[in-house]
């Protein structure tokens, strides 16, 4: 059973009362911003996916591959605590993207993203298109907290990091509307589950749809895109409460 945010504060024992009092006034300010966010992206007519997952599993990769579906049109907020190397690389395959760099945060906030939104829209880079992805800071922590307003949660779980990561990290996972396994190509290499994925969802947040998809296999970047473009036809919102 999920804990709500209040509970969860307020069972951890290394907070006092005044820390959760900071805490919910941080994640308190950063609903209201989310909540603004998710209107002008409908204002705009933008449907908006909040890609996560820890470091080097493919997100950027990923975005590159989609970017050559003729009928996903997309520009992409950035996320990275240094450099703007990921946008650049987006950049090169004619994908428009802004890049925030956090310093020494380790997550987005609707605040951060605000700026580069208007950033973009001020540049004419979000006429005509139908998609705006916000690709998260590497970190399976701090991101599933903090709401960025965006209609689709999706989490990247690569066959690197291994099998067993979901009921370690089990609040990111918990956000994910999809869970996309990435760099399938290399389950033999790495003696990857999929089956302990599938039951480790299914205990944690049952009937989430997982992906398997490699740059390698078009027909499994196919398969993500069209999920992607049934839930915008559909109007889907995640329920999901950071």
């Amino acid at each position: 059973m999920q804990h709500s945010r209040q509970e969860t504060l307020q069972n951890n024992p290394n907070l006092n009362a005044k820390s959760i009092q900071v805490v919910e006034r941080i994640l308190s300010k950063n609903d209201l911003k989310a909540n603004e966010m998710r209107e002008k992206y409908t204002q705009d007519g933008l449907y908006t996916i909040n890609f996560m997952s820890s470091p080097g599993s493919g997100k950027t990769t990923l975005l590159e591959n989609l970017a050559n579906f003729e009928d996903f049109r997309f520009s992409v907020i950035e996320g990275d605590m240094q450099t703007n190397r990921d946008a650049e690389r987006l950049q090169k395959k004619g994908v428009f993207a802004e890049q925030i760099a956090t310093g020494e945060a380790c997550h987005l906030e609707a605040s951060m993203v605000e700026r580069a939104y208007e950033a973009l829209k001020n540049r004419g880079e979000l006429k005509n298109k139908d998609y705006l992805i916000i690709e998260n800071i590497g970190n399976l922590v701090c991101p599933a907290s903090y709401d960025l307003g965006a209609a689709l949660n999706i989490l990247l779980l690569s066959v690197p990091e291994g099998d067993d990561k979901i009921l370690k990290y089990p609040t990111i996972f918990m956000c994910a509307d999809a869970v996309v396994v990435s760099k399938a190509d290399m389950i033999d290499y790495f003696g990857f589950r999929v089956s302990q994925v599938q039951e480790d969802m299914q205990k944690l947040k049952p009937d989430t749809p997982i992906f398997l998809t490699s740059s390698k296999d078009l027909h499994s970047l196919e398969k993500l895109k069209n999920f992607i473009v049934n839930k915008r036809t559909q109007g889907y919102f995640s329920n999901h409460k950071f």
